[in-house]
């Protein structure tokens, strides 16, 4: 089973902005309410990953599958069973930057639980370009 969510936003802050929030996973807890803390190693680039505490108090191991410099990175969460796969592009535009998130949840229960991963995804995107605006 596979569910699948995609947004897609629009800022005046440009690629370079939104990329040093990105590939700064510190800040991640600053702007996606989903993420509580995060450990990091390594670079950021693929292979690299970590661990990330989830708000609901849950610990995920995760690694970067994709990066593309000031592009575009996939990571990949595995949640027990379940895999997230969480795909974040950002292109460039006249004045600006469109943000687009695709999000698939990848195993058995994941239609039931992909709505509540990416439940928070509008907030997570708007936190995300009011702190890219403000750089």
């Amino acid at each position: 089973m596979t569910f699948e969510h995609a947004q897609t936003v629009t800022t005046t802050a440009s690629p370079a902005d939104v990329w040093a929030l990105w590939s700064d996973p510190g800040c991640w807890p600053r702007w996606d309410p989903a993420v509580q803390q995060v450990a990091f190693e390594g670079h950021f680039g693929e292979g690299a990953g970590g661990t990330m505490l989830l708000t609901a108090g849950i610990e995920a191991p995760f690694v970067l599958k994709i990066v593309e410099h000031r592009k575009r990175y996939v990571d990949r969460l595995t949640l027990g069973d379940l895999v997230v796969e969480i795909d974040h592009e950002v292109r460039p535009t006249e004045g600006g930057a469109e943000i687009t998130v695709l999000t698939m949840v990848h195993g058995v229960g994941a239609d039931e639980v992909g709505p509540m991963v990416t439940a928070d995804t509008p907030v997570a995107l708007a936190a995300l370009v009011r702190m890219a605006e403000g750089r």
